[in-house]
Order: structure tokens, then C-alpha cells, then sequence
């Protein structure tokens, strides 16, 4: 009998022993016998998930790298997160329930729908957005992340919770002015059409229709530049059209010309 027979055989009694006497069975020992290929007799489903979903759980590591041992000779056949995601290497890491958010053998299927509050857990990795939704507080900061992330990777429109300024406005039409983690911050580009203002300023919008000046020829961004609210004087446009001491005893545009919407020469 050659060496590596005898091997064999000894390997193959000392197995049967523990097995025998009831010893615990470790991956030091049943790294020896099993493959992956062993697994799937039993497991097929999981093998098949791996398979098409598994990402590094697939590429990385195999199923005896994670199932150290099986029942019913090991109580540790499922391990913790942490033996190798270590909190130290990634904030995402050192939180509890997983499970919630990460099926295990298709870790980035992210299902939120045996999650409960997952805003800690989004805003260790997307802490950009966290900050958006602290520092400029809405309705959209009460929210939890999963009422509109249905899921990962995916979002409601507005127009899924909000009525449009207007009916035609599209969702691209919302993001022109509107963040949806800084909704009330209303920014925008100098090519906003006036009717999308017209959902909220009405009176306005009208105003500006029935003028015959030039103001009527201009956008409302063009006055309210860059973000709402923001309202210019009649001299940021005109300087002073009159003489200085007329300014001097008028000095409200307004009262002369009836204001910028209902502009009068």
C-alpha cells in the first residue's frame, strides 16, 4: 500500500471517529471531504441564487468560507455579518439587522420589505443626500427613505405624491427647480418657462399676460434669477431713469407705475 492510500484511509477513519463519538464537526475536518458542488445536493435553491445574484459572495468566497460548520454536529452554521464585514473598515458594516435590508445569498437584491426604519442605514452610504434632508428641513426629511426608495436603486416621481404646478409638467420638469432631498430650496436655470410659475402665482402670471410693456416679454426667472424668492429692485435693470432729486422725493417705483407685473408707462 503506497503512502497517499494510507493517508486516504487514516483521514477517512479519524472522520468516522468524530462522527462516532459525537465530536463537533469543524472546518478544519470537513474542509477535507466537501465542495461546493455537495452543497447544492441539498440546497439547490441557494445554489441557484448564488449562481445568478451572489456578487462577491459568488466570486469572493464559497459556501464552506461562510458555513463553517452543519447541523447536527455545529450550532454555527449560519455567521454573523461581522466575521467579514468589519465595522472598523466601513460605518455601513457596524449596524444590526442585515437580514433586513440584504437577502444573504443575493446581497445586492436589496429588499426594503422586512426592513423597519431603514434612514440609518441609507444614510451611512449615501451621506450626501442625509445631509440635503437635515440641513434644508421639508416633509420629505419626516420621511422614512423606503416611502419613496420602494427599492434600492429605484424612486417614486413626484407626480406619484404631488399634484404638477401645471398638468403637462413631467418629472424633468420638477427637478428644474425642485431637489427631492431640498424640495423648498428652489433653484433653477434662466429657462424656465413662466407657466410652470403660474401653478403658484396665479394672480402674477396673469398680470404679466395683460401688460403691454416689455416686462411682459420677459421670463419670471429673468427678474427672479437663480432661486425663488429672490425679488430684484427697479434699479438693479433701470439705475436711475430720473433725475436725482425726483428719486429723491419718489422713491417708490411703485407708486408711480403700478409694480413690475402690472407695469404701467
Amino acid at each position: 500500500m503506497n503512502n497517499s492510500m494510507s493517508i486516504c484511509l487514516l483521514a477517512v477513519w479519524v472522520f468516522s471517529g468524530f462522527l462516532a463519538v459525537g465530536t463537533p464537526v469543524h472546518a478544519e475536518s470537513v474542509l477535507v471531504f466537501l465542495t461546493a458542488e455537495d452543497c447544492g445536493k441539498c440546497h439547490e435553491r441557494e445554489i441557484r441564487e448564488i449562481d445568478s445574484r451572489g456578487g462577491a459572495h459568488k466570486t469572493a468566497v464559497g459556501c464552506l468560507d461562510c458555513h463553517l460548520e452543519h447541523p447536527p454536529r455545529g450550532e454555527q452554521a449560519v455567521p454573523a455579518c461581522s466575521m467579514c464585514h468589519k465595522a472598523a473598515e466601513n460605518n455601513h458594516f457596524a449596524l444590526e439587522e442585515c437580514l433586513g435590508c440584504h437577502p444573504v445569498h443575493q446581497p445586492m437584491d436589496i429588499d426594503f420589505s422586512r426592513a423597519g426604519r431603514v434612514y440609518p442605514a441609507c444614510a451611512s452610504c449615501h451621506p450626501h443626500q442625509s445631509r440635503q434632508l437635515e440641513e434644508y428641513p421639508s416633509s420629505h426629511s419626516l420621511l422614512d427613505c423606503k416611502e419613496c426608495h420602494r427599492k434600492h436603486g429605484e424612486f417614486l416621481k413626484c407626480g406619484e405624491c404631488h399634484e404638477p404646478h401645471i398638468p403637462e409638467m413631467v418629472y424633468e420638469d420638477c427637478l428644474g427647480c425642485h431637489q427631492p432631498h431640498m424640495p423648498l430650496k428652489v433653484a433653477y436655470d434662466g429657462f424656465v418657462p413662466s407657466r410652470f410659475c403660474s401653478g403658484c402665482h396665479a394672480v402674477e402670471f396673469a398680470d404679466l399676460e395683460r401688460n403691454t410693456t416689455k416686462h411682459r416679454d420677459l421670463l419670471c426667472v429673468y427678474c427672479h434669477k437663480d432661486q425663488h424668492k429672490r425679488i430684484p429692485q427697479c434699479v438693479t435693470c433701470h439705475r436711475l431713469p430720473h433725475a436725482q432729486l425726483f428719486h429723491e422725493n419718489f422713491p417708490v417705483c411703485n407708486n408711480c407705475h403700478g409694480g413690475p407685473h402690472t407695469l404701467q408707462k
